[in-house]
This record gives structure tokens, C-alpha cells and sequence, in this order.
């Protein structure tokens, strides 16, 4: 099958053990929790046959439309949640923009779309998403990108997301932008946050950076908390938009 590009490298697909999503009671690992949320029954069913088998995986609602799916959300409170970019009353981007900003502890958004160069598709990005989806993805890729974005080391299909944001945010990017955000960052900030648009994950940092993966986990996280973003997704929009990295 066609993928948007690169999900990761290979080896880097988390097993269940590694999420660190603990049960109640200490009892380890529990499986992560979703929300599906598509106007498309047919969508919703073959996604939950999917994400349904894996035993490290369990769904817990659904929504047919973007005003459904906030309010369960919030009361179901999911690991990752698989929303539709496009649905009837509040669209995907609308949606993932009110369950950020209404959740202390919000899940990882993965809009499912169409078409992967949808301006609709960038949108959801800057509003938080943490990925995207194909709806033509097959199941193995489906399963992995649930995993990649609940661990969230590293992008999802960070080819396509540098696509993404090389053709819209040129468009939206200020011109002192860039200058103010090399001031806020350090210099070794400035270096993992390069290499994070790159789609490199903290192993591959701290490989590169010849340091260990703690140092990096922390860079990552003073890069997030000074860009004021959530994840790396929303950091690499961030890093174009502004101009801190170019197209080409």
C-alpha cells in the first residue's frame, strides 16, 4: 500500500510493555484506550475491528460527528483518540482544537483523512493533532501509528508532515519570528529541535548528538515548554512557521 512516508525506522515499533500506561492496582501495563471519531459507520467499524484485536489496545466510544465526539471524550478521557478531519456539525480541526484546550491531561489526536496534502490536514496539526492518517492505511500501519503517537518519541510520517508545513507555512510564517525564537532556545535546544523536524527520534539524537537519551528527553521537553507546544508535531509547524527551518 501508498503511506504518506516514512512512520519510523525500523525496530522502533513500541510493544505493549513500553507504553507505561500502568492498570489500576499497580497490576502493569494497560491497554490504551480510544476513541473513534468518524461520520462513516463503516470507517468506525473497520477501525475498531482493527484496533480492537490488538491486546494492548482497547476501544472505548464512538462519535459520529465532531459535537458527539468532545463531550465523550472528555467524559472517557482516552489515550489517543482517531478523528475525522471532516464531519457534520464541528469538524475535526474544531473538535481537536476544544478537547486540547478542555482536557487537563488531554489525549493524542490522529486526524484520519483523505488526502494527505489537505490544507484541512495542516490545520488539524496546529491545532494540536499529533498526527495523521490515510483512511487507505493498512491495518499494520494503522496499529504501529496508534503506538508511535501514544509513545510520542519520535513523528509520525515525519516526511509527509515536513511536507505539509513546507507548502503551508511559508504563508503564515512573520518575518522577526524566527530571530525571537533562536533567542528563547539554546544552543543545544536549537540542535534537537532541528533534528526532531528531521523526524529523528531521541535515540537517533542522542546517537547523533553523542549524548545520552535522558539529556535529550530533557532538551526535547525545554524545546516544547519554551515553543509553548504540546508535542513534537506541533513543535515542527512551530519551527516552520516561524522560519527557524526552511523548505528545501
Amino acid at each position: 500500500m501508498t503511506t504518506p512516508g516514512d512512520m519510523t525506522e525500523p525496530g522502533d515499533v513500541t510493544t505493549p510493555q513500553e507504553h507505561g500506561h500502568e492498570a489500576p492496582g499497580g497490576d502493569g501495563p494497560r491497554p490504551l484506550r480510544l476513541v473513534l471519531a468518524d461520520d462513516e459507520r463503516m470507517v468506525r467499524t473497520a477501525l475498531r475491528a482493527i484496533l480492537g484485536a490488538e491486546p494492548d489496545m482497547e476501544v472505548v466510544g464512538e462519535a459520529s460527528t465532531g459535537a458527539e465526539a468532545v463531550p465523550l471524550i472528555r467524559a472517557l478521557r482516552p489515550d489517543v483518540v482517531l478523528m475525522d478531519v471532516r464531519m457534520p456539525e464541528i469538524d475535526g480541526i474544531r473538535a481537536t482544537e476544544q478537547v486540547l484546550a478542555g482536557m487537563p491531561e488531554p489525549p493524542r489526536v490522529i486526524v484520519v483523512t483523505t488526502f494527505e496534502n489537505d490544507a484541512h490536514v495542516y490545520d488539524a496539526l496546529r491545532a494540536g493533532a499529533s498526527g495523521f492518517l490515510l483512511k487507505r492505511s493498512g491495518a499494520e500501519d494503522l496499529v504501529q501509528a496508534v503506538r508511535l503517537v501514544a509513545r510520542s518519541d519520535s513523528l509520525l510520517f515525519p516526511a509527509a508532515v515536513r511536507r505539509l508545513a513546507a507548502r503551508h507555512a511559508g504563508e503564515r510564517a512573520a518575518a522577526d519570528a524566527a530571530a525571537a525564537l533562536r533567542a528563547r532556545l539554546s544552543g543545544r535546544e536549537r540542535a534537537v529541535l532541528r533534528l526532531m523536524t528531521a523526524g529523528l527520534t531521541n535515540a537517533e539524537i542522542a546517537d547523533r548528538l553523542e549524548v545520552g537519551p535522558a539529556t535529550v528527553k530533557t532538551h526535547v521537553a525545554g524545546v516544547l515548554a519554551k515553543l509553548g507546544v504540546r508535542d513534537r508535531t506541533q513543535a515542527v509547524i512551530a519551527a516552520y512557521e516561524c522560519g527557524f527551518v526552511r523548505p528545501g
